[in-house]
């Protein structure tokens, strides 16, 4: 099993999205990237954390590889538009990529490079690519929040 980690603004969404992918072991979503240790919701919500709204991914790359889940990333959120996803707005919904090796670093360059000479976006991209750091996990009520029933918010598809 390998582990990936992705922002792409509210986390909800980004977790149901990967969750549909074949080969995708568990999910956790979280706050990763900033430098406040045991973040709440609410801190993170400050913008004053520096982390991001992300999803931990464990995958068996025997099924699906970091490509593919590349490719699922780019397809969920706009990449152009910097700390923010819809109506969501601060530093906590920027679009991030956050490496565990670096194979997944130099697959994420080569990624990030074939969507934006792909002609699908009009803007550059704007997605860091970064070192993964400690991955705080979100209260309960946040994981697998629209399978639970959650409503609202987060335009994500």
């Amino acid at each position: 099993m390998e582990k990936a980690t992705f922002a792409a603004g509210c986390f909800w969404g980004v977790e149901a999205n990967f969750r549909r992918v074949k080969g995708v072991i568990a999910t956790a979503v979280g706050y990763t990237g900033g430098n406040f240790e045991d973040p709440t919701y609410e801190d993170v919500c400050t913008g004053r954390t520096g982390h991001a709204e992300a999803v931990d991914i464990l995958f068996d790359p025997a099924v699906v590889g970091y490509a593919q889940l590349l490719e699922v990333f780019w397809n969920i959120h706009d990449p152009t538009t910097a700390n923010r996803q819809g109506p969501d707005i601060g530093t906590q919904y920027r679009s991030a990529i956050f490496y565990h090796d670096q194979e997944q670093k130099n697959t994420a360059i080569a990624s990030k490079e074939r969507a934006q000479n792909s002609g699908k976006f009009k803007r550059p991209i704007v997605t860091e690519i970064v070192p993964a750091s400690a991955f705080y996990r979100a209260e309960e009520y946040h994981q697998q929040y629209f399978e639970k029933g959650g409503m609202g918010g987060c335009r994500i598809h």
